[in-house]
């Protein structure tokens, strides 16, 4: 082994708006906060995902090869149809994806990025 996943870092243009969308959609807690950098993990205090301001942030597109997504989170929840109304109320924007509960659902958070609500396989 030559290493282990410390955490992933995603620049945005307010690390703790969107520190505060990631932490209620994967139920993570602030473990370090300032206006440049916001730090989220579990409550066992194991980072997972931090936030950096970045001053001349440019937002991937979705299916734009212009502007490529760069990278995506994959979030597994049991039902799109019940997950789907609570991204969205947290201020995700739907992309593309299944309109059935089972599948895949793309959407942007709020600076843009793309995530993907997915379901086990049945």
């Amino acid at each position: 082994m030559i290493g282990k996943l410390h955490a992933i870092v995603i620049d945005c243009p307010d690390p703790s708006e969107l520190a505060d969308f990631y932490g209620h959609l994967l139920s993570l807690s602030r473990l370090e906060d300032t206006p440049e950098f916001v730090v989220l993990g579990t409550t066992t205090g194991t980072e997972v995902v931090a936030f950096q301001r970045v001053l001349d942030f440019r937002p991937p597109q979705w299916s734009v090869p212009d502007h490529p997504q760069q990278m995506h989170i994959d979030v597994m929840v049991a039902d799109l149809d019940l997950a789907e109304p609570q991204v969205l109320a947290l201020g995700a924007t739907l992309l593309d994806g299944s309109d059935k509960p089972v599948g895949y659902r793309v959407y942007a958070d709020p600076v843009g990025h793309p995530f993907c609500l997915v379901t086990p396989l049945e």
